[in-house]
């Protein structure tokens, strides 16, 4: 048997923008103990790709270059490593991470991947390969805020940023599930066409409104939470935009980094809450991750949930998916196509 096979891959060699992501022809080898070998049909772009790619994101220690990005894909099992069970070649499979923070340990804008069997889900045949790949990191990450840190009730009232973009619209669609009333920021009249079709009841274009006065307007007593995944030029101002006891759960940083936040701000602000819920810990337990898959899964079978493929793109094309995503311009999920 062969020790390695060769695939084309988009690799970097230095943080910057996204003229460092080059095609390059690599060597994979054959899948260690543990490992499977992933045919990729589909592979998603998310942003912490792009900060992965710009580099000063969570991580201690220097990036190991050449690298490749991306952590969450779509694909066909391949080849199995030793002591491999529960699994066969032919097999429609998907993974988010690898293990440990979702940034750390990339590899997926490639052809194919070595991935420990234990990250694997196998996908139903309600679920296609594009869908599987541009909604697991989204709708787990939607998982974690509505399971894990503030569940939407009926009657209740949230504020979602971005509430067009990939989370932001799996939150929407899932608050309005539970009962809820929702206020979503977008930046275009079509992203609120398109927030607005999956439940959003106010759309506020935040580049044209101050999003505060807004939501007030709609909710004067305020917001019973705000789920946030812009960051630096969001979470200081949604202080202002919540109730009471309200709840302010801040997931991304598409913005940039939030400042520091003063705790005794939020005694001041109406006894706030605050929360800053890391991925990877939703899913850590294998056990935990089918069991959120399963619930998704369920909800996209029944329509609950719907999938938005706002761009496709050639695996050597990752630059010009990368360059959607940075500037927003996309709704729903980018993914590449190998």
């Amino acid at each position: 048997m062969r020790d390695t096979i060769r695939i084309d891959a988009i690799r970097m060699h230095a943080h910057g923008g996204p003229e460092v992501l080059c095609r390059e022809s690599i060597e994979l080898p054959i899948p260690a103990e543990g490992e499977v070998r992933v045919r990729h049909t589909a592979v998603a772009v998310n942003f912490s790709d792009v900060n992965v790619r710009r580099g000063g994101f969570y991580r201690s220690e220097p990036e190991r270059f050449p690298l490749i990005p991306g952590n969450e894909a779509a694909g066909i099992v391949e080849a199995l490593g030793p002591r491999v069970t529960g699994l066969r070649p032919g097999d429609r499979v998907a993974y988010v991470g690898v293990g440990g923070p979702f940034f750390e340990n990339t590899g997926a804008y490639a052809e194919a991947r070595n991935v420990p069997a234990a990250r694997l889900v196998t996908l139903p045949d309600t679920i296609g390969d594009e869908q599987a790949a541009g909604f697991l990191l989204k709708g787990l990450t939607a998982s974690m805020i509505v399971n894990r840190v503030w569940r939407p009730k009926h009657d209740d009232t949230v504020l979602i940023h971005a509430a067009a973009s990939g989370v932001g619209l799996v939150l929407t669609q899932w608050a309005t599930h539970l009962g809820a009333r929702v206020i979503g920021t977008v930046g275009s009249q079509d992203k609120a066409n398109i927030a607005s079709r999956h439940g959003c009841t106010h759309a506020i274009l935040y580049r044209e409104t101050d999003f505060v006065a807004a939501t007030r307007a709609f909710a004067p007593k305020g917001v019973d939470a705000v789920f946030d995944g812009v960051g630096r030029d969001t979470l200081e101002r949604s202080l202002d935009c919540a109730r009471p006891f309200g709840a302010i759960v801040n997931y991304g940083n598409a913005s940039g980094h939030p400042p520091p936040i003063d705790l005794m701000r939020l005694s001041r602000k109406g006894s706030l809450s605050i929360s800053r819920p890391g991925f990877h810990h939703h899913i850590d337990d294998p056990a935990a991750l089918h069991s959120a898959c399963a619930e998704l899964f369920e909800l996209l079978k029944t329509g609950i949930l719907e999938v938005e493929i706002g761009r496709r793109h050639a695996l050597q094309d990752a630059a010009s998916a990368h360059r959607d995503v940075e500037s927003r311009s996309v709704s729903g999920s980018v993914v590449l196509l190998p």
